[in-house]
């Protein structure tokens, strides 16, 4: 599996979101908590995507671990958004270890992260994929379950269908073509913040100045923290955030 998380809040360098909180992303790299039995690291890349002044979406992303970068921490204290999604990778056995296979995918100003596997893989998402244009599938960043979620993710963005629409249906409809997967889907515009969850962990904290989804709670309060319950979708802008079960 993966570990992933957005924020939306005030303007912070990336680092103390990623890097330099108690269990942050970093830790988890090495030290996840809940992997559920999927793998015990998450060192096969890594990625983060945020918000430049006049509203564009950067990224940087790495086939190395986040560890390993030495000069990912600089870039992470010099860079500051008040919109960041992260995503650390544990990839699938047989799946390529590659820089276009890490987390966050971009297009325009949305940045997608999957956490999970899609069981059956590539058969049991044949007839979702066979419903894309041929265009949408020779542009796909790498031949992995994630990037084939984001193709589906992407067309339904630009076909008009409201983000968090967009997070449940996929989730939705490749869970019940793909029974035993881990579909934890994170989609990001820089303002608003659409999640789901699917066989995996996710939690959600609110402050004063932002709000923050993730893999598994970091920072000094574990408390402050709430747990989303599995098969459901978290909604959320800088100020709160929903939850409610998928339909």
């Amino acid at each position: 599996m993966c570990r992933h998380l957005a924020y939306l809040g005030a303007p912070v360098p990336l680092a103390e979101v990623v890097l330099d909180p108690s269990h942050g992303l970093l830790e988890q790299t090495w030290a996840p908590a809940d992997m559920r039995g999927s793998g015990t690291v998450n060192a096969d890349g890594f990625g983060v995507g945020w918000y430049d002044g006049d509203g564009d979406a950067l990224r940087y992303r790495r086939a190395v671990p986040m560890w390993a970068d030495a000069g990912f921490p600089d870039l992470a204290r010099r860079a500051r958004s008040s919109a960041i999604l992260a995503a650390a990778r544990n990839g699938t056995v047989g799946m390529p270890v590659v820089e276009t296979a890490c987390a966050p995918f971009r297009h325009g100003r949305w940045l997608f992260s999957h956490n999970g596997v899609v069981a059956g893989w590539p058969a049991s998402v044949e007839r979702l994929a066979a419903a894309l244009p041929v265009a949408d599938l020779l542009v796909l960043d790498a031949p992995t379950d994630s990037a084939v979620l984001w193709a589906l993710v992407r067309r339904r963005l630009l076909d008009g269908v409201a983000p968090e629409k967009v997070v449940e249906s996929v989730t939705t409809e490749v869970g019940t073509a793909a029974p035993g997967s881990r579909l934890n889907l994170l989609l990001t515009d820089g303002e608003t913040v659409a999640a789901s969850t699917w066989g995996h962990s996710l939690s959600v904290r609110e402050a004063a100045d932002h709000v923050v989804v993730a893999s598994e709670p970091f920072g000094p309060d574990p408390a402050a923290w709430e747990p989303v319950p599995d098969q459901h979708l978290v909604v959320a802008d800088a100020s709160c955030a929903t939850v409610r079960p998928l339909s």
